[in-house]
């Protein structure tokens, strides 16, 4: 599948496969005996997990000792805390997932001031440049990913039923770039379909969001989330409305999956590979590290999971088989549909 959008500074897209290691750059790397700090925006999530999953375990394999891992909570200060706890520690490269754009800027800046190698997860922060701040970008497509939850959605709704979109407040690429997909995608193919929009700050504010999208569309009847663990919450609060409305969103955390498996409000997830991603992050550290520039941006097509794929995607994403209750609910679904029951 193609990249649809363009980096944070207009790059064109470079694949993954870009970055590859020899076994003699592995074996380089063992010899370095390399230190790298990671601070996330968040460890709470599924998509978290796994990311740092498959970044730690690429370069254990390639003898490089993962000193802290530091979780951010989303605050631009603790990740500033974070950054500054690194440059004193003195890795030989530190990994970022910036919790927002301006916020943190200046902390990322005294990164490569103190000549320690930074790479960059899904965001870069106001000012900074590929190659003089930091190593490379290695996100998914986000473009792609808003995409991709609107044609999911168009699929459960009719062409002038109103939609509703749970935005985050924060100066994110990563989230800015799939709202953007999304109202983008409608305007194009739905041209009569009036999208509302709300944006959090934090999950609490997200039940009196869908009062107030209820309040302004009572017809409402399809819902993107901009990831999945905004989504429960949205869900929840329609639950207690005894709602459900045809919902997509973005990563396919556990919670989401199941409840597309056992056919809840949940139609259709644009999926990241976070694991995978982890892995590419890893490479191009090393690539970095060992002396050779990596491409200024590396992006991960997204994945479209619908129901009758969902089994394949939870396992190739979460390297598990979906859990059995699942498995046999969505056997019992299929033969339903089939009227084999």
């Amino acid at each position: 599948m193609s990249i649809k959008g363009l980096g944070p500074h207009g790059e064109r897209a470079s694949p993954p496969e870009r970055v590859t290691l020899l076994p003699e750059d592995i074996k380089i790397a063992r010899d370095l005996e390399l230190s790298v700090c990671i601070v996330m925006h968040t460890m709470q999530s599924d998509w978290s997990k796994l990311l740092v999953q498959g970044l730690v375990g690429t370069l254990g394999d390639c003898g490089v000792s993962v000193t802290e891992v530091a979780d951010s909570n989303f605050s631009p200060e603790k990740q500033a805390a974070a950054l500054n706890h690194f440059i004193a520690e003195r890795p030989n490269a530190i990994i970022s997932l910036p919790v927002a754009n301006a916020d943190v800027a200046d902390a990322h800046k005294r990164v490569s001031a103190a000549k320690i190698p930074l790479m960059l997860v899904d965001n870069v922060p106001t000012g900074l440049l590929p190659g003089k701040h930091y190593a490379s970008l290695v996100s998914a497509d986000n473009f792609g990913l808003g995409q991709l939850a609107a044609e999911l959605l168009s699929n459960q709704v009719s062409k002038n039923a109103p939609l509703g979109v749970i935005g985050y407040e924060a100066d994110f690429y990563v989230t800015n770039e799939r709202e953007i997909a999304f109202n983008l995608w409608v305007q194009a193919n739905r041209p009569n379909q009036e999208v509302s929009t709300r944006r959090f700050k934090s999950f609490s504010d997200i039940p009196d969001l869908i009062d107030s999208l209820l309040t302004e569309q009572p017809e409402l009847s399809g819902l993107f989330v901009v990831w999945d663990t905004p989504c429960e919450v949205a869900l929840e609060a329609l639950a207690r409305r005894g709602l459900e409305i045809p919902t997509t969103t973005v990563d396919l955390g556990k919670t989401v999956a199941v409840n597309l498996a056992n056919g809840g409000p949940i139609v259709g997830i644009a999926a990241q590979r976070p694991f995978r991603q982890g892995v590419t992050v890893a490479k191009a550290l090393i690539t970095e590290l060992l002396g050779r520039r990596c491409p200024d941006w590396i992006a991960l097509p997204g994945v479209a999971v619908a129901l009758d794929t969902v089994v394949q995607h939870y396992q190739a994403i979460w390297r598990e088989p979906m859990p059995n209750g699942e498995l046999n609910s969505l056997n019992k679904r299929f033969k339903m549909i089939r009227g084999t029951l």
